[in-house]
């Protein structure tokens, strides 16, 4: 019984901070989403800084922002539960995961004496490189709307209807995060680029589906963006580009 009640108290306690939030006018910004937004705004800048803890701050960052999205499933959120944006956080981690091995490993290589902590050296991706990532963010999403279209309809007792756009914004926003961390985890300035792109049908899209204090500062968020757009092509136009991990254990070996 002991344990029950236990287990029934962590509960309350979780749907407590999971429905915690500020009225803003007719809508509740969530404290959870203010804090995963803001630690995500950290990240972007350790990224503009190009340091190393990008990855770990934006880990944090996509854990937070999981429950978030899911919140109408944990807590008394009244919002449309985003399943699509709860995903790309899974994805989000794993391919942070790599970014973070492979900007510690640059920066072993390349930049350990570097006094601005600066773990790579930023550069244009290169044609093929362009094509292949717009190539697998176009099919992707493509195969993404079909895949969120096939889940919905396995659901016994939808709860909402959407729209035909819906799963077309989800599916675009989920893989077109996955290229943006990808490209940024390779040192591509075209990482900031693909950003633009997500947010300029996410930040519609948080209108739409009731995420309006989060759509507000995503506004905010796209104007750093531009800024740090500009930072790393300074850099790319000023330093050496690095030698990748990979090519000199093969040449080591």
């Amino acid at each position: 019984m002991q344990s029950l009640a236990l287990a029934d108290e962590t509960k309350n306690v979780f749907q407590q901070a999971i429905d915690a939030a500020i009225p803003v006018g007719p809508y509740q910004l969530h404290w959870i989403e203010l804090i995963a937004v803001l630690i995500g705004v950290a990240s972007a800048w350790f990224g503009m800084k190009r340091r190393v803890w990008a990855w770990p701050v934006g880990i944090l960052a996509n854990v937070m922002l999981f429950f978030v999205y899911l919140g109408a499933l944990f807590g008394a959120d009244e919002r449309v539960p985003l399943f699509g944006q709860a995903g790309r956080q899974v994805f989000f981690i794993l391919t942070s995961i790599y970014g973070w091995w492979r900007w510690t490993q640059v920066r072993r290589l390349n930049h350990a004496d570097d006094a601005t902590g600066a773990a790579i050296t930023p550069r244009w991706a290169t044609a093929r490189e362009r094509t292949a990532v717009v190539g697998f963010w176009l099919v992707g999403t493509v195969i993404v709307h079909q895949v969120f279209v096939s889940l919905w309809s396995l659901a016994p007792n939808p709860f909402w209807t959407p729209q035909w756009w819906f799963f077309w914004c989800d599916a675009w926003i989920f893989v077109g995060s996955i290229v943006a961390t990808y490209a940024m985890a390779r040192g591509w300035n075209e990482f900031w680029l693909a950003w633009i792109g997500v947010d300029l049908v996410g930040v519609p899209f948080g209108f739409a589906t009731g995420y309006v204090p989060t759509a507000v500062l995503y506004v905010f968020y796209g104007l750093f963006v531009v800024y740090g757009f500009t930072q790393w092509v300074k850099a790319s136009r000023t330093e050496h580009r690095d030698l990748e991990p990979v090519l000199v254990t093969a040449r080591g070996a």
